[in-house]
């Protein structure tokens, strides 16, 4: 009974349908006959008429239908109506109708070949772009109600979204795209028959200036590929991978959200992994958060997926090698079993792209690919070692970008290889770079390379190795192959992340690394530079428990000074040996005096008339500061007392011979100051310079003839310094010797000459003793005396007082002499004030003095 009355309910429902549908139709008779007049206001009256009468009325479902169908044809014909605002109603009434029959698909065979005519054509004939993107709503609209009805209508849409995804109105373009995903979601066993035809227009629009619009067409992208037949992905991977630099956030994480669903489920993804992995890594050091987050958890997905699909391959390696490798960092988060295998097979075909790309002329690309490397590296662990030589040729070239980022990047990498691969593996490899490196134009690069690898390898593993490491940077050809500041800067980065990784246990590779460290300072022309290699010295101390550099130094000069005598023989002024030894024996300090016996004969050999004058006068103006503070340098322990009258007549003297030449006479001004500061610092003593007096005198007497001021202004301090520690022990011929070549200072051009010279013969009077016989030695005194008178009217009134206190101190010699020389004079001075009171001076003396004179 229910049964039969619901039957009866609904025939008599349908009944009411389709009368009220007649009653419509009858209605929109004459609207319908409107429809084709020429006035545009009566088309436009009907038009609204009939969106009034239908859509608008309130109708059942199933009387719209019986509407719809009659309608549809006169409503298409109206897509093509002259006037903008009737096509603009049609496009609404047809999308209403639409949204609200039940079978809008008995509508597609009228509505699908009108619309691909209207819009699917080359030349889109709707000018209107508001119009267009309201078309392409309705389209939308159909493919969702309709659903798998539209597969026979493959091409016609195809054709609409190939020319709507490349109108200029962006709206339209967004539309478009929407659009394409859900046609590929409706129809995937069709839609990949003609997906490829969207990529070209999608390709076309991806770098669109709108962000919204590249999104969209980077989801639409994703869906095509998804369903189509897989042919064209190498097409659109440029494509996606340009927009993993997309200035937009929102690009970048709809590209990530694709290539992981790509990852995830499509059809041919074994056959893309390493094209789609890159990509997806990529984001994973994204600066947006949200988009660092969503790439790790799509690639745990996607490893995970994977371990599951080949649970038998990996099965011994999920039950045995879960745990992470010995001294693996806290700081990072190691990557599930899935993902490092997908990283380790396709690894492979990943270093040559990588190799390729950190080299690209756009900077972007380059840090791109380098934060990449790391990330891979951290997912391969101890797999990278069979790609080890491409891996290090390649971080080779990266560290010598000039992009800051790529080359941390690249180190970060570097200390990654440290982490997982043996040091016997990367040693062999690195140290044969180091000794030979591939580019002559950055020949730093393996040694930055090699700190950053060092400075991942965990203590324990570096122990055994210190001495091998150490002895690498020692050799000649490393440590002082080269003189760029940046070489060496890497130089002294190895010898720094040994001495903090493996501290006291590098006292087995101690003297090697501070060959090396001697061999930075020696070469550094910015005083940043040396002063961290100082401080690298210090550290080595502390590292070893010794209390100070000196301790250091006396650990290792005898070593240090047979390294430097094995190649004395072959030092020039370009050698580094001749800067090493300055930096050896000035930072010593007093240790250097434990070693006389080893630096003495290095000094002899390259320190002969024979050898590179630059050198010599390097070393000359090395001792010479040493010297001046003997005892604690030199003479630290008394020793050099005991060869320092072979050093002067051995290797000084011989260097103060003249020769012609501008060079000759700079080593002479050198050796001067060397000798001056023996004389000086009280390496010498008197008895041991009376000794060389004879030898010593006639040199130095020659050099106050010297063209260089500075050489005779070093010869006049040196005669002072002769005449001040021998005191009265020169004899009286000795004496005779010296005064004639003083005088002829007295008229030196250079007023500071004339000071010392003048003080030397202060001095020269003050060794003369009772054994000077004034009357045997008249002739000397008197021309001494004549010459003084002369210099006492000099213009300079300094000059005049020093003088005079000279001939009141030259008075006691030969009082008489000097009395009659002042009475012949002093009417010819221009002030005679100084001859009285040098005569008065003289009238004070005591009677014996000057009747022993007369005697």
């Amino acid at each position: 009974m229910p049964v039969a009355i619901t039957t009866a309910k609904m025939a008599a429902m349908a009944t009411g349908d389709e009368h009220a549908s007649s009653e419509v139709l009858r209605g929109l008779a004459r609207h319908l006959n409107c429809l084709n007049e020429d006035n545009k206001a009566t088309r436009k009256r009907a038009l609204e008429a009939i969106k009034k009468e239908t859509v608008d009325k309130g109708l059942s479902s199933s009387a719209l239908q019986e509407v719809f169908s009659s309608l549809i044809k006169p409503l298409l014909k109206c897509l093509s109506d002259p006037m903008e605002r009737c096509r603009e109603t049609t496009i609404a009434v047809l999308t209403e109708f639409i949204r609200c029959v039940p079978k809008p698909e008995e509508s597609l065979p009228y509505l699908m070949p009108c619309l691909a005519q209207r819009f699917g054509e080359k030349e889109i004939l709707e000018p209107a772009e508001e119009l267009r993107l309201s078309a392409m709503e309705m389209l939308t609209l159909i493919v969702e109600v309709c659903g798998k009805n539209l597969a026979p209508y493959l091409s016609e849409v195809i054709n609409i979204l190939q020319r709507t995804i490349v109108d200029p109105f962006p709206d339209v373009k967004r539309e478009s795209c929407k659009c394409t995903v859900n046609f590929a979601k409706c129809v995937p066993e069709h839609f990949h028959m003609q997906a490829e035809c969207l990529i070209k227009p999608l390709m076309l629009t991806i770098a669109h200036q709108h962000t919204r619009v590249r999104v969209s067409v980077v989801e639409a992208t994703g869906a095509v590929i998804q369903h189509g037949s897989g042919k064209k992905v190498d097409d659109v991977l440029s494509h996606l991978a340009q927009r993993l630099f997309d200035d937009s956030p929102q690009v970048r994480k709809a590209v990530t959200a694709v290539v992981g669903d790509w990852l995830l489920h499509f059809r041919d993804r074994y056959s893309y992994f390493h094209k789609l992995i890159p990509l997806l890594l990529s984001t994973i050091n994204d600066e947006i958060p949200e988009i660092r987050l969503l790439a790790v958890d799509l690639w745990k997905q996607v490893g995970a997926q994977w371990e599951k699909e080949n649970e038998d391959d990996i099965k011994d390696k999920m039950d045995f090698l879960l745990t992470p490798p010995p001294h693996y960092s806290s700081e990072v988060e190691r990557p599930g079993l899935g993902c490092r295998e997908l990283v380790v097979r396709n690894l492979g075909k990943l270093v040559p792209a990588i190799t390729h790309d950190v080299t690209d002329w756009l900077v972007p690309t380059r840090v791109k690919t380098s934060q990449l490397l790391s990330v891979l590296l951290l997912h391969a662990e101890d797999h990278c070692i069979q790609h080890l030589p491409a891996l290090l040729a390649t971080l080779y070239r990266a560290c010598t970008d000039s992009e800051r980022d790529v080359v941390n990047n690249c180190l970060a990498a570097a200390k990654l290889i440290g982490t997982f691969v043996p040091p016997p593996v990367f040693l062999k490899l690195l140290l044969d770079h180091v000794a030979s490196p591939h580019s002559s134009s950055h020949p730093w690069a393996p040694l930055m390379v090699l700190a950053a690898v060092l400075g991942g390898c965990s203590r324990p593993l570096l122990k055994p190795h210190i001495q091998q490491v150490a002895n690498a940077l020692a050799q000649p050809d490393v440590c002082q192959g080269y003189q760029q500041v940046m070489y060496l800067e890497q130089l002294l980065a190895c010898v720094d992340v040994l001495l903090h990784q493996c501290e006291s246990d590098c006292s087995s590779g101690s003297l090697q690394l501070l060959q090396v460290l001697i061999a930075v300072q020696s070469f550094s022309t910015e005083p940043q530079l040396s002063e961290k290699a100082l401080e690298s010295v210090q550290f080595l101390c502390k590292v070893q428990g010794l209390d100070s550099v000196m301790e250091l130094y006396r650990q290792h000069m005898g070593q240090l000074l047979d390294w430097l005598s094995a190649s004395v023989n072959t030092w020039s002024s370009y050698s580094p040996e001749r800067l090493q030894l300055h930096i050896v024996v000035i930072q010593s300090g007093p240790v250097i005096g434990e070693f006389l016996s080893q630096l003495m004969p290095l000094l002899h050999n390259c320190l002969q008339p024979n050898r590179d004058p630059e050198m010599r006068m390097s070393i000359f103006t090395m001792l010479a500061k040493l010297l001046l503070d003997a005892n604690k340098t030199l003479d630290s322990q008394g020793r050099f007392h005991d060869d320092s009258e072979r050093f002067l007549s051995d290797i000084l003297l011989p260097n103060l011979v003249w020769h012609a030449g501008r060079i000759a006479a700079a080593v002479r001004t050198s050796a001067l100051s060397c000798l001056l500061a023996v004389l000086h610092g009280g390496a010498i003593t008197p008895g041991q310079l009376i000794s060389l007096e004879e030898r010593m005198r006639p040199l130095v007497l020659s050099a106050l003839e010297e063209d260089s001021q500075m050489s005779r202004l070093l010869a006049c301090r040196c005669l002072c310094a002769i005449l001040r520690l021998t005191g009265t022990s020169l004899h009286h011929e000795a004496l005779n010797k010296i005064y004639p070549e003083l005088l002829k200072r007295l008229d030196d051009s250079s007023e500071e000459v004339r000071g010392v010279a003048l003080q030397a013969v202060g001095l020269w009077f003050s060794s003369l003793t009772k054994d000077y016989n004034p009357v045997l030695c008249g002739a000397h005194l008197q021309l001494l005396f004549q010459q003084l008178l002369l210099h006492l009217d000099d213009p300079d009134s300094s000059v005049q007082d020093q003088v005079l206190e000279i001939l009141k101190k030259g008075s006691s010699v030969h009082p008489a002499l000097l009395k009659e020389e002042v009475e012949a004079v002093r009417d010819k001075q221009r002030r005679p004030v100084y001859c009285d009171q040098l005569l008065q001076h003289i009238s004070s003396l005591p009677t014996e003095s000057t009747a022993s004179c007369t005697e």
